[in-house]
């Protein structure tokens, strides 16, 4: 059966509840500028801690890895239990590691606090993933790029604000943030209200939510295992960048910390941009076709990243962040309709993974920055791109829809 491609028009299609995608999409955006803070205040605790860059990798390890090992359980949980508060509960473990981390006067204490950050990031982006979908009138790649770009952008602002409000002001500044917290919370309570009314109905309708596809268990598995191999690629290369595009800008090149965590905002906002373009591009041509130009499109640009000097560096940033951003949405959606029905067991298993490999990348990268330097560290990652020759493994499931 030949299926009809929709149209490529960004306005939302009948049927998607936008106040509620609107709403939760802000809340990413809350969401990820607080946790974007984390990263863009290492120069501070570094100087402030007497840091190596390998305790500074812990620390992305520590939230990472709090985030992404309860991802899938949440998302597993809530697929057969749903609680449509959840979502401001775990905002409010956020707000807890805020307050601690402003206070934090030791290591340990460090890593607590960003562990409760990332707690509360393991609740929140299974759930919202999940809001996402049902608000989505049945267009899943908009939806879900227009979630994602909330997240992104959010991503963007955090270290712009932690250079404006947070750079030379001390980590007590930190108490700020609480305030995007706070408003969090009370939005992503009113979100809890419709999820609580309008769930019963989506979940009675799951089972049609998705067109049934003709693979079998061991296809479905590789291209599981494939997908795995490209969110490996996609946030390994993204954490050097995040973690480390500062140091690098600062050693490289002799800038100062506020105007490294500018070119940091300039990548981020390109991310954020990018984001966007994945979701309707997926629904209008094939999830395939932009998993393909994401990964290995990007290749290019990241191989010639370690030459140019600092002008071009700002410059090849931009198209590195549009177009390997533009992945994730459309890996997700994939994902989600390889495996029917398991919403959030599928996008806690994404989002878990993109948070656990930046933690293990920003951990390792952070040891080879110490044993070698932080440009070296560029240098090989700039080949990571290279893996999305494993696209072409992938099966296109849209002329298998039956």
């Amino acid at each position: 059966m030949q299926l009809e491609k929709p149209s490529m028009k960004m306005e939302p299609p009948a049927g998607i509840v936008l106040p509620i995608l609107a709403a939760i999409s802000f809340s990413h955006l809350l969401n990820d500028a607080i946790q974007s803070l984390i990263p863009a205040i290492y120069p501070i605790v570094k100087d402030s801690f007497h840091l190596t860059f390998t305790q500074v990798g812990l620390i992305t390890l520590t939230f990472q890895m709090t985030a992404s090992l309860l991802q899938p359980v949440v998302g597993f949980y809530t697929d057969r239990n749903p609680k449509p508060f959840s979502l401001a509960i775990g905002m409010s473990l956020t707000l807890t590691g805020l307050v601690s981390l402003a206070f934090a006067a030791s290591f340990p204490w460090l890593l607590l606090s960003v562990g409760l950050v990332g707690l509360g990031s393991a609740i929140f982006h299974p759930e919202s993933s999940r809001v996402a979908y049902m608000a989505s009138g049945g267009r899943h790649g908009f939806a879900q790029a227009f979630f994602q770009v909330g997240g992104n952008t959010g991503t963007s602002i955090g270290p712009l604000c932690a250079a404006l409000i947070v750079a030379g002001r001390g980590q007590r500044n930190v108490l700020w943030f609480t305030l995007a917290a706070i408003v969090g919370i009370a939005i992503l309570f009113k979100v809890g209200k419709w999820y609580q009314v309008h769930h019963p109905r989506t979940l009675g309708a799951k089972k049609n939510a998705f067109r049934a596809h003709s693979l079998g268990r061991k296809r479905v598995a590789l291209s599981l295992l494939i997908l795995i191999a490209l969110i490996f690629s996609k946030y390994f290369y993204l954490t050097s960048l995040t973690s480390y595009y500062t140091f690098y800008l600062m050693q490289k090149f002799h800038v100062s910390v506020a105007f490294a965590q500018v070119h940091l905002f300039i990548f981020l906002f390109a991310v954020a941009a990018g984001t966007l373009i994945g979701g309707p591009v997926g629904d209008r041509f094939g999830r395939k076709y932009v998993i393909w130009v994401s990964i290995l499109g990007v290749a290019p640009f990241t191989i010639l990243l370690p030459y140019v000097n600092l002008f071009w560096t700002s410059v090849l940033t931009v198209p590195i962040g549009v177009i390997l951003a533009s992945a994730f949405s459309a890996i997700l959606v994939y994902a989600q309709e390889l495996v029917p029905g398991k919403v959030g067991m599928i996008a806690g298993l994404f989002f878990g993974l993109a948070f656990g490999i930046a933690g293990i990348g920003s951990a390792v990268l952070g040891k080879l920055a110490d044993r070698t330097s932080i440009t070296y560290v560029f240098h090989v990652c700039s080949y990571l791109p290279l893996i999305g020759l494993l696209t072409g493994f992938l099966p296109n499931l849209e002329k298998r829809v039956r």
